[in-house]
């Protein structure tokens, strides 16, 4: 999201991940038909061009299923919410902060 307008959407395949290991996970936003007002596009080629910088939220569900001892609990879904600033001039990632919403069964 670019100041809460909605951009693209993005999918991640399943997977597994043992206990007590990090996985980096990958996945392509795809852009499609974005609707911005005049406003709001003039705002995003200022941030870009001008600032240097374009902040992003990214917003996704994510559904799990937790297995202790060859039981496996029933799904979970955690939201996950990730604040980040893309420098276009770089084209690096130059701040990055994540957590989580909630923990619902």
């Amino acid at each position: 999201m670019y100041r809460g307008i909605p951009l693209g959407r993005g999918t991640v395949p399943g997977f597994y991940q043992p206990a007590h290991s990090v996985k980096r996970v990958e996945t392509t936003i795809v852009v499609d038909r974005v609707n911005l007002l005049q406003a709001d596009a003039t705002d995003l080629i200022r941030d870009a061009a001008l600032n240097d910088r374009v902040e992003l939220r990214v917003l996704g569900d994510v559904g799990a299923k937790i297995r202790i001892i060859g039981f496996t609990s029933p799904g979970v879904e955690v939201s996950v919410d990730c604040a980040i600033v893309i420098s276009p001039r770089k084209q690096a990632v130059t701040y990055k902060q994540c957590g989580f919403n909630g923990l619902s069964v």
